[in-house]
């Protein structure tokens, strides 16, 4: 249960947006396709950088840092740039205009065309599976916002890169109850990564349900940014 108002930026944090903070970062290239333009997604950074990317912003449009020196969350929360919980991520991507959605697009495979970016039969040499009767235009990332966004005005909560969320990973969450504006568990290495990516094609990876975690960076995984509206 979501009992604050939060913002969620409409598109994933670019490498413009991301080399203001951190003028030297790359990208990369994979399998000779780019992911370094300035209008892609930022990729191949941790979840530590994306944090300090958040106090950065905050800073520099005079909000709180919603983090301390340690990368944990000031408590109580404010109203700083930070990352979105699982949850706030979950309710944002899977019941836009108040349909619980099980796809990005809808309720059944395949996607329909120009629906997102994901691994389509034109990224064979960087991904596998991939959807074989599906042509999006891209191999690897596209810029943001290429596709059209769901009913909350939101780009690429599925496909484009995967995302970053605050939550640590702990496998399976146990159902103890309602809980209310979870912030997920206190321990654990790895961080709850949210929606499928340009290397997804499996039908359960491309759910919005799918959830997968990362202690590293990856070429398909970056960030949006979150704040509680007050």
């Amino acid at each position: 249960r979501l009992t604050r108002a939060f913002y969620l930026a409409s598109t994933e944090v670019t490498n413009a947006q991301f080399r203001k903070f951190q003028s030297l970062h790359s990208s990369g290239i994979q399998a000779r396709s780019t992911l370094d333009n300035e209008t892609q997604p930022a990729v191949n950074l941790s979840w530590a950088s994306a944090v300090q990317f958040c106090n950065w912003l905050s800073a520099r449009d005079g909000l709180p840092a919603a983090y301390g020196a340690d990368g944990a969350l000031v408590q109580p929360v404010n109203t700083g740039y930070r990352l979105p919980t699982e949850a706030e991520w979950e309710w944002a991507a899977r019941f836009a205009g108040g349909r619980s959605l099980r796809y990005p697009w809808g309720a059944a495979m395949p996607p329909p065309a120009k629906s997102g970016n994901y691994a389509d039969r034109g990224a064979e040499a960087v991904a596998s599976p991939v959807l074989v009767d599906y042509e999006d235009g891209y191999v690897t990332s596209s810029p943001v916002g290429s596709f059209t966004s769901d009913a909350l005005g939101l780009f690429d909560m599925g496909g484009n890169v995967s995302e970053w969320t605050q939550d640590r990973y702990t496998g399976v969450p146990s159902m103890s109850g309602e809980e209310t504006d979870p912030f997920g568990p206190e321990t654990g290495d790895a961080r709850v990564v949210r929606g499928s990516s340009w290397a997804h094609g499996s039908v359960i990876s491309l759910r919005l349900a799918y959830r997968e975690f990362s202690d590293g960076q990856r070429p398909d995984l970056g960030f949006r940014v979150a704040r509680y509206a007050e």
